[in-house]
């Protein structure tokens, strides 16, 4: 098998882009890096046509229809088209190699046509919904790179990946709402004394910062009820894994070190940030 690729080759630029996937780090096994990265590839490419440039949002879906076909042509073995032939000409090979399911593939796509021309949920039940295809298959993949296929496991998974979403979506609420995106779901406004105004103006009051706070809690609850899954995914994998949790709670803490005001400030993370998630990684 080729060596994986560098972090200055096409899959591997901008690995902070496309959040939810833990990429090809060195913690990952050497044999599972290209098909890792040929995934991630996929999805990011996925995600720049539906969120970057300036083209309309009938383009975009245009150009995802388009992908979806190039995915559908790549693992029935036919030729893709040229337009997308080095993001298909590495994962067809991993999709035949570990047979892959492809319908995981699609359900990404699926999002990503949703982040076209979606922007408000009107419930809990609905933002989990995109959950399930913006981020469950993503850690169902890995899961079937290493060989973890078992009910409990992919339940744990998808409560990992839904939270690590989640996360990212209180982490960016200022930044989402300036570009016309509430994640927030419009069911839990009312019972905070919170209105759509009050979000569209990022005004930072008790209402707004305790419906933020109950949003945080509801996902770190949601990443440790998955946790368990990090002493199930074999050697170099499990420990990628411990990170990956201990990174969402992490950014939780800076959320709540923020006053949960999420509105007006993102927090970040840095090197002794880092530190602690290493540290708590240890003890899981």
């Amino acid at each position: 098998m080729n060596p994986g690729p560098s972090p200055q080759s096409p899959g591997m630029q901008g690995v902070s882009h496309y959040e939810n996937f833990p990429v090809a780090t060195v913690l990952c096994p050497p044999h599972l890096r290209p098909a890792i990265a040929a995934i991630y590839w996929f999805a990011r490419t996925a995600d720049d046509i539906a969120d970057e440039g300036d083209a309309l949002p009938q383009a975009r879906l245009d150009d995802l229809a388009a992908y979806r076909a190039d995915l559908m042509a790549t693992a029935a073995g036919r030729a893709p088209s040229p337009r997308w032939a080095e993001v298909f000409g590495r994962l067809g090979p991993v999709i035949r190699q570990f047979a892959l399911p492809v319908d995981l593939l699609a359900d990404l796509l699926s999002a990503f046509e949703q982040d076209v021309i979606k922007q408000r949920y009107a419930s809990q039940a609905e933002l989990l919904d995109y959950c399930r295809r913006s981020a469950n298959p993503v850690g169902r993949l890995l899961l079937h790179l290493y060989g973890v296929k078992d009910a409990p496991s992919l339940i744990e998974s998808d409560c990992i990946c839904s939270a690590l979403q989640l996360i990212n979506f209180w982490q960016d609420l200022g930044v989402d709402i300036a570009r016309g995106r509430i994640y927030l779901p419009a069911d839990a406004w009312g019972p905070h004394g919170v209105d759509e105004a009050q979000l569209l103006g990022l005004q930072s009051n008790p209402n707004t910062i305790n419906l933020i706070a109950a949003h945080a809690r509801q996902s770190s609850a949601m990443m440790l009820k998955g946790s368990k899954l990090v002493k199930k995914v074999p050697g170099r994998g499990g420990w990628e894994l411990r990170l990956v949790v201990q990174g969402g709670l992490r950014i939780l803490d800076k959320i709540e070190a923020l006053g949960f005001d999420t509105l007006q400030r993102r927090p970040k993370l840095g090197a002794w940030d880092v530190a602690v998630m290493g540290w708590r990684a240890l003890w899981m």
